[in-house]
Order: C-alpha cells, then sequence, then structure tokens
C-alpha cells in the first residue's frame, strides 16, 4: 500500500476557521484604513492651499470638514476637534490623531489609533 499525502477533514476545518477569522478581521479592518488615506491626501491638498499658513484653526476645520465630505471621511470616525494646530519656532503644522473603535466578536473591539501631521510651511508656491 503506498502512504497518501494531503490534509484531512479536520486540518483542512481548522485551517478554514484560521483564513476565515483573518479574512473577517481584515474586513473590519480595511475600511479604517481607506478612511485613514482619505484623511492623509485631505491634509495633503489642504497643505497647498494659497494662504493657508495664516489661517486659524477654526477656518482650517471649515476648509477640511469640505475636503473630508469630498473624501468620504465619517465625521463620526474623525471628529474635526482631533485636527491640532502646532505652532512651533514658527513653523506650523497641522495634525491629526484620533482612534476609532470597531466592533469584531460579540465582545471584543479592535481599536485603531491613527496620527498624522503635515507641515504647512511647505505650502503653496506662490
Amino acid at each position: 500500500m503506498r502512504k497518501q499525502h494531503g490534509i484531512t477533514l479536520i486540518g483542512f476545518a481548522i485551517v478554514l476557521i484560521v483564513v476565515g477569522f483573518f479574512a473577517y478581521a481584515a474586513m473590519k479592518l480595511i475600511p479604517l484604513y481607506i478612511e485613514y488615506f482619505g484623511v492623509v491626501k485631505s491634509l495633503k491638498s489642504l497643505q497647498t492651499d494659497a494662504g493657508i499658513q495664516n489661517m486659524g484653526i477654526d477656518e482650517i476645520r471649515r476648509k477640511l470638514d469640505a475636503i473630508f465630505n469630498v473624501q468620504y471621511v465619517d465625521e463620526t470616525d474623525v471628529p474635526l476637534n482631533s485636527v491640532t494646530l502646532i505652532t512651533s519656532n514658527g513653523q506650523r503644522s497641522l495634525n491629526v490623531a484620533y482612534s476609532v473603535d470597531k466592533p469584531f466578536i460579540y465582545n471584543i473591539d479592535l481599536l485603531v489609533h491613527f496620527n498624522y501631521t503635515v507641515d504647512l510651511s511647505k505650502g503653496a508656491t506662490y
């Protein structure tokens, strides 16, 4: 008799469960990262606006709100008050730091932290 090679039904079920678990986690996390890339793209587009170096934080947040709507960034996940203006040694930077708590399985949640800073002094060329 020849020895058979391959995976048993129980081994296949275990592999299927592990692959399914990671696929489900990816289905929950991928939209969060797509939204984060929209936030990054919004901040980079705001960086090139003329006069951004002299705007106040409220005006920057209003402009960013309009850009977020175009980028399909959900304001419940990325609140506008998470956007802060950092001024140091005459240099201005715009920082967004937020966390998203996504329900995963039963009483287990996925908590993802995002933080991105863009330098406003490297703004638009006139």
